[in-house]
């Protein structure tokens, strides 16, 4: 099996690192003892950037691991049995013939998806919104990046990163994420419509054939419209999907249905589901977080997934008890009155000092 050499150097977790809401506003993040935000601006861990490369690559790998989708991680060299992900990068050069020297221009594109011919993945990118293609050192890379925090947040999958558990509670988030592993976690597959699963592997490169879901060739070489086009159809969309584009496949939804690239999002909050990884329940495909806040409630303090079956709920919010506080205080708010905004409490005192 492959091995991967960890860095020897890790990212710095503390100060200094710019919220990107605030505009330069805010000095650098300074974290919080418990919630899921910066104590000097009070925006979220996502918008300060705070994971490397590198820690979202271990993260997927521990997300992956110990589930049918094992064969996208990889051993780490040294690592007492730690799997990274085997995150498939895309670089593409294109020859630039502008000047008077003929140069190269390259992309790398931080994620596509794995085992495609580079023309079936680039057809795949094209059919993404230009501002969310992840080509490096772009809006679309950082968009990937904020939303792989935001739908698989680490918290979800590892005891050892909740602040929100009580004793003898590990035990029942060990069981949660067991049973989502081998229930519901997905990873979705890039092919042309009708060779989902066993038959994509059939293509190759330089294949000149025709295949069935291809749409005929005209004599200049145009793509006309194949008869049978209509018959694949998007989940999302419900409209036709042409025989010549690739779609999303999803195995534990089989192989009868499809999505375009675009409309593989998630059921809930309708974001395109980063790197294909879903989680399947009634009929859909959810993102990370809310598939599992459509199982047990999710605390609006610290962010955690509440596992105890006493916890406070206001308008259809949720706290463990001892989160149920001041944004700006901390005191607890059990019994006293208090204020409602955007989800935070506040003290009768801080809210009318706002």
């Amino acid at each position: 099996p492959a091995l991967f050499q960890m860095s020897g150097s890790q990212p710095q977790m503390g100060r200094g690192v710019p919220c990107l809401r605030c505009r330069g506003l805010c000095t650098g993040f300074e974290p919080h003892s418990w919630r899921k935000i910066c104590k000097s601006c009070k925006c979220s861990q996502e918008e300060h950037s705070l994971s490397s490369e590198l820690e979202d690559d271990r993260k997927i790998g521990r997300l992956l691991s110990d589930s049918k989708y094992s064969t996208l991680t990889a051993r780490i060299k040294g690592g007492d049995g730690v799997r990274i992900y085997k995150r498939n990068r895309m670089i593409v050069t294109n020859p630039n013939i502008s000047g008077k020297d003929p140069t190269f221009d390259t992309i790398t594109y931080e994620w596509a998806p794995p085992g495609l011919a580079q023309k079936l993945a680039m057809q795949y990118m094209e059919l993404i919104p230009k501002e969310l293609q992840p080509v490096a050192g772009t809006d679309g890379a950082l968009h990937r990046r904020r939303r792989l925090t935001r739908q698989l947040p680490l918290y979800d999958q590892d005891p050892a990163q909740c602040r929100g558990l009580a004793e003898g509670e590990h035990k029942l988030m060990e069981e949660f994420v067991k049973k989502y592993k081998a229930e519901a976690l997905g990873v979705g597959e890039v092919a042309l419509p009708g060779q989902g699963g066993g038959g994509k592997e059939e293509e190759k490169p330089q294949d000149k054939s025709i295949d069935p879901g291809r749409a005929p060739e005209s004599a200049n070489g145009a793509l006309e419209s194949a008869p049978a086009a209509g018959h694949y159809c998007c989940e999302t969309c419900k409209q036709p999907v042409p025989g010549d584009c690739p779609v999303v496949y999803a195995d534990r939804a089989g192989y009868s249905r499809q999505w375009h690239p675009a409309c593989f999002v998630c059921c809930r909050c309708a974001e395109p589901l980063v790197d294909l990884i879903y989680f399947w329940k009634s009929g859909a495909a959810w993102c990370g977080r809310h598939y599992c806040e459509s199982l047990r409630p999710r605390c609006a303090g610290c962010d955690e997934i509440i596992f105890s079956e006493d916890y406070q709920q206001v308008e259809g919010l949720a706290w463990h008890k001892k989160h149920f506080a001041c944004l700006e205080c901390e005191t607890l708010l059990t019994g006293k009155p208090f204020a409602l905004a955007n989800a935070s409490l506040l003290c009768t005192t801080c809210s009318q000092s706002r």
